[in-house]
């Protein structure tokens, strides 16, 4: 009877776990709500996956407001810029299609303009979690962010899967977005590390792999 109720064991883990899910995915929507915030709020997110989801170091809410306020200035900065980006070949898109509506045959060339829109969002997949990872300056952000995925193709492609998913889910039922970024997140970082921690020196991955070890027992 003891074991039912002790909060250690595997039933009340996986409660608390989901429960930590929907209370980051919260935390992530209202610091969302700004919009110029979503670049730190994608950063802290993942700093918290990785942190307190998955190595139970820390507690959501203290572990994500620290993420987000490490991080802010360079994250800003670059979701700013990958906003505009994004929102100019959205517009260039929706010209090309009105353009070809109209007959014109240099609008079929509204598939290029996709085509980089999607490698846009890949590329932001990489750029944050890279962030709550890694220090470097924003230069080296970016292009390490694209070299990794590129180098890591296959992972990168489960990306895409996942956030096809996620959209579907988000599209279907709406009220998903008061877990699906957490879940999407704790997927993402699963795949992620594996990518991440090749990158990492021998005595950076032994000394996290210590840290994790102190924190779970």
């Amino acid at each position: 009877m003891n074991r039912i109720f002790n909060m250690d064991n595997g039933f009340f883990r996986a409660v608390s776990k989901l429960v930590d899910l929907v209370y980051l995915s919260f935390l992530f929507v209202i610091s969302c709500i700004p919009v110029f915030t979503i670049g730190a709020a994608m950063t802290a997110m993942y700093y918290t996956v990785q942190k307190t989801i998955r190595n139970d170091r820390g507690y959501v809410g203290s572990e994500y407001w620290h993420g987000f306020k490490m991080n802010f200035k360079q994250s800003t900065c670059i979701w700013l810029a990958v906003l505009a980006a994004g929102l100019i070949l959205y517009g260039d898109v929706r010209i090309l299609q009105i353009m070809e509506e109209a007959g014109n045959p240099f609008g079929k060339a509204h598939m290029f303009f996709r085509v980089l829109l999607f490698l846009l969002t890949v590329w932001c997949s990489y750029i944050f979690p890279y962030m709550a990872r890694f220090e470097n300056n924003t230069k080296a952000i970016l292009k390490n962010a694209a070299y990794i995925a590129v180098l890591n193709l296959p992972k990168t492609l489960l990306m895409v899967v996942y956030m096809a998913v996620t959209g579907l889910i988000l599209y279907i039922m709406p009220i998903a977005l008061f877990f699906m970024p957490a879940v999407f997140t704790w997927m993402q970082n699963i795949t992620m590390e594996k990518i991440f921690r090749k990158y990492m020196s021998d005595e950076d991955r032994a000394a996290e792999d210590e840290l994790n070890r102190e924190y779970k027992h």
